[in-house]
């Protein structure tokens, strides 16, 4: 039987328990300064110590992985940590499409992406000049919302901008995205897709708590323009959300779109968890701002199940646990080169 790995990192916890509530051995690829939190969970069989996760490509770790006979379960720290060059070089079969990642990390083929999957996305600025409203500017790749900031000149843009390339963040306007600042509710919508039963299921919603942005909120508006501290976007924390049920229908074309346009674009196409990820507006639309190819920290709420998947499944289920009966399936099957990469 095979085995589930994933970094020490992001929703770890999560998966590798759904793992081991599906009955699957575990092993967590774990740098050295994290190790006696994780030391903590007696669901983890093995922590496969290392200095850094990039020695994730090295044949030490690739060995060890193969010889676990290991499915690799991606998350965004995988993102965060490595080039797609260096994640389409992992030798490990990783679970859904590793190429779709490159997808995600360039704003580009993201925005493409979306736009071939006909969600309502906000537009895209290609230069500080164009700026005449406000605009959110964005890092690359899965940075988890640090080093974003709104601007809403070229003035403001540059000093910001100039900021974060003091701190070392970036190193110029090629390393930030500009995109139409869209209002409204947040809400990250969760979804798994099954290649095996060739369905769709809509897991949960979640909402983000960003730091020091939602912090700001709480600032008077004449102590805020007082101080020249530039606003940020760093996640810290998820809260659950339920939507209302007229609006459940739009997320299922949603989703059922973005797989399709996959499918085209990426083959094979989104197989696995993804995350479409926007803000509802005061007419109740969705607009589309970013997606994730794999699981998403927001699941980590759902551990047990959310309201959600308890329509779907009697038994609590958690993403991570959905994933792990993905592969339990296709093995039995013996259908795992369809879920893999």
């Amino acid at each position: 039987m095979v085995s589930i790995a994933t970094l020490g990192s992001h929703c770890a916890l999560q998966v590798l328990k759904g793992a081991k509530d599906e009955g699957l051995e575990t092993i967590l690829l774990c740098e050295k300064k994290r190790e006696h939190l994780y030391r903590r969970f007696k669901f983890i069989d093995e922590i496969f110590l290392m200095d850094s996760f990039l020695e994730l490509i090295e044949d030490r770790c690739q060995s060890m992985l193969e010889e676990s006979d290991s499915i690799l379960i991606p998350h965004g720290t995988l993102i965060s940590q490595m080039s797609s060059e260096q994640i389409e070089s992992i030798k490990t079969p990783v679970f859904g499409n590793k190429h779709i990642l490159r997808w995600e990390s360039d704003r580009a083929l993201k925005e493409k992406l979306m736009k071939a999957a006909k969600l309502n996305v906000p537009k895209s600025i290609t230069s500080p000049k164009q700026i005449d409203g406000l605009v959110i500017a964005k890092r690359h790749g899965a940075a988890g919302g640090k080093g974003y900031f709104l601007a809403s000149s070229e003035e403001e843009y540059n000093k910001k901008r100039d900021k974060l390339i003091k701190q070392g963040l970036i190193s110029g306007d090629n390393d930030l995205y500009l995109q139409e600042y869209s209002s409204g509710v947040l809400a990250y919508l969760q979804f798994f897709y099954s290649p095996l039963k060739n369905e769709l299921e809509f897991f949960g919603v979640d909402q983000r708590h960003e730091s020091d942005i939602d912090g700001l909120a709480r600032i008077p508006a004449e102590n805020q323009l007082a101080t020249d501290k530039i606003s940020s976007f760093n996640v810290i924390a998820n809260s659950p959300l339920v939507l209302r049920e007229s609006l459940l229908d739009d997320v299922y074309k949603m989703g059922e779109n973005f797989v399709e346009a996959s499918a085209k674009l990426v083959p094979p196409g989104m197989n696995g968890p993804f995350c479409i990820e926007g803000v509802y507006d005061d007419e109740a639309h969705f607009h589309t701002f970013e997606f994730s190819a794999r699981i998403v920290a927001g699941t980590n709420i759902f551990i047990t199940g959310s309201p959600y998947t308890a329509l779907i499944y009697d038994e609590p289920m958690s993403m991570g646990r959905r994933i792990a009966r993905e592969i339990k399936q296709a093995e039995t099957e013996n259908k795992l080169k369809n879920i893999i990469t």
